[in-house]
């Protein structure tokens, strides 16, 4: 049992190893290749603006470390304000 762990192990030790890196100048060339719609052009429900604002101010309450009644306070401004 324990030389059919160790030699586990050891693959997976040579696997981690040897395994090719991939390089990163291709990954953002990938990327800006692709055409994107601009975010304007996309139609947006109600749902879907309350909850991209409500998680933008969670983000916000994050950030400031807010905890408790004070994060319910700002939350309900935030998600409240234009």
């Amino acid at each position: 049992m324990r030389v059919a762990s160790a030699a586990s192990v050891l693959c997976f030790g040579l696997l981690v190893v040897v395994k090719p890196v991939p390089s990163q100048t291709t990954a953002p060339a990938a990327v800006a290749a692709t055409p994107q719609a601009p975010v304007a052009a996309l139609p947006v429900s109600d749902a879907a603006a309350k909850h991209a604002k409500r998680t933008a101010c969670l983000k916000d309450a994050k950030t400031r470390k807010l905890v408790g009644a004070d994060k319910t306070a700002f939350l309900k401004s935030c998600v409240e304000a234009p």
